[in-house]
Formats: structure tokens, C-alpha cells, sequence
């Protein structure tokens, strides 16, 4: 949301969606074909019964930064934008750095041990204000930097917020397979679909401009 509304150019909310969970997306993908893997175990965490136990392509910090490299040439070749495709490979990149503060430690810097993480998971009286105090200050950065129809942005971030609850409190699966993996995908789907919807309806303010000062 903030990468979205620091610049008036494209790419917009949709773009930056990607880019925040694409190692999310690239996870879960190869969960399925059977590369990176995890299983479910109630010991893992207090909040998150994942035990996230080799994923070494897409949340160590290397692989995090390829991933980050390639959104960069993708987006800077979309937009003919150097500077916008750094802006989207930062936001790849960040993913690692926020997952380092409330994971318990299973992420790397090449896929090999030391594994790293405060795991904040662990302590849920931190982790959850922390998440929902960052979604909603990106949350109001984005709407005071751009204009436009309240109604879907606020849709977006209902959807955000039940998705949320779900993965806090609502019962956890079984066991790790596809039908997880698809649901995950399923989630990042619908939020990048709002968040492209959100997009395509806001405007970024320009101070001086006669739509702001109408605002």
C-alpha cells in the first residue's frame, strides 16, 4: 500500500500485491509440485502450526532476492521504469525482512542453517497488534495519498481483516497437502483482485492540483 501511493505512475495496488506475497505465491506453488514442503505440528508456534521446514528457493534471503530481481526486470521492462522496478523488487525483498520478526526461527540466508527469526508468532499480545497496527497505518498512507471512492478500499481491507482472523482463530487443518496449498492460492488471488479493483479507482493527489484542492 505504501509503494502504491509513494509515486503517481503506474504500477498501482494490484502490481504491489503481487510483489508483497510473490515468494508467498512461489511457495505454495512449489508446495505443490513438491520442491519446498511443510507439515502441520501444533508445536511450531503458538499462532501458526506450520512448521515451514524447507522452503530454501523462496524464503531464504537469496532466494528472496532473485525472486526480488526478477519482479524488478518484470515491472521495470512493463513500465519502462528502472525506478519503479526497484520500487517493486524492495517491496519482493521486504517480505523476507517482516517475516524475519514474527517468524520462529525457520528462514535462512541460503537455504542451510543458521536458521533466523524473533518469532513473535510465539507471543501473540506483540504480533497481532504489530500486524494490525502496520496494515492499518500503510492502509491510511494509501488513502491520504490518493483519491478516489471510499467503498473499495474499505472492502479491501474487510477482507483483509476476516482473512486474517481465519488464520488466527478459526480451527487448523489436519495436515499440510494440496487442498491447503490451493486454499492459500485462493486467498492471495481474491486479495490481488481487490487490490487491482482498489487501484483502478484512485487517483494519486497532487498538491496544488485542482482535484485536490476540491478534495
Amino acid at each position: 500500500m505504501i509503494a502504491a501511493a509513494v509515486a503517481p505512475e503506474r504500477p498501482r495496488l494490484g502490481t504491489m500485491f503481487v510483489a508483497a506475497q510473490l515468494v508467498d505465491w512461489g511457495f505454495f506453488t512449489l508446495a505443490l509440485l513438491g520442491v519446498e514442503a511443510m507439515r502441520i505440528d501444533p508445536a511450531a508456534s503458538v499462532m501458526v502450526p506450520f512448521d515451514l521446514y524447507h522452503m530454501p528457493y523462496t524464503h531464504s534471503l537469496i532466494g528472496t532476492a532473485i525472486w526480488a530481481g526478477a519482479m524488478l526486470g518484470v515491472v521495470a521492462i512493463w513500465q519502462h521504469s528502472l525506478r519503479l522496478g526497484v520500487l517493486a523488487g524492495l517491496v519482493v525483498l521486504s517480505h523476507w525482512l517482516l517475516d524475519w520478526t514474527v517468524h520462529v526461527p525457520d528462514l535462512t540466508i541460503d537455504g542451510t542453517p543458521p536458521n533466523l527469526g524473533l518469532g513473535l508468532w510465539d507471543y501473540p499480545w506483540a504480533a497481532i497488534p504489530l500486524e494490525l497496527g502496520l496494515t492499518a497505518g500503510a492502509l491510511a498512507f494509501y488513502l491520504r495519498r490518493t483519491r478516489g471512492p471510499a467503498g473499495p478500499p474499505m472492502v479491501l481491507a474487510g477482507v483483509m481483516l476476516v482473512l486474517q482472523a481465519a488464520n488466527w482463530f478459526a480451527p487448523h487443518p489436519a495436515s499440510a497437502g494440496p487442498f491447503l496449498y490451493l486454499q492459500a492460492l485462493t486467498a492471495f488471488a481474491i486479495l490481488t483482485g481487490l487490490a487491482a479493483w482498489v487501484g483502478e479507482n484512485r487517483w494519486f493527489r497532487k498538491r496544488g492540483n485542482l482535484a485536490f484542492a476540491l478534495q
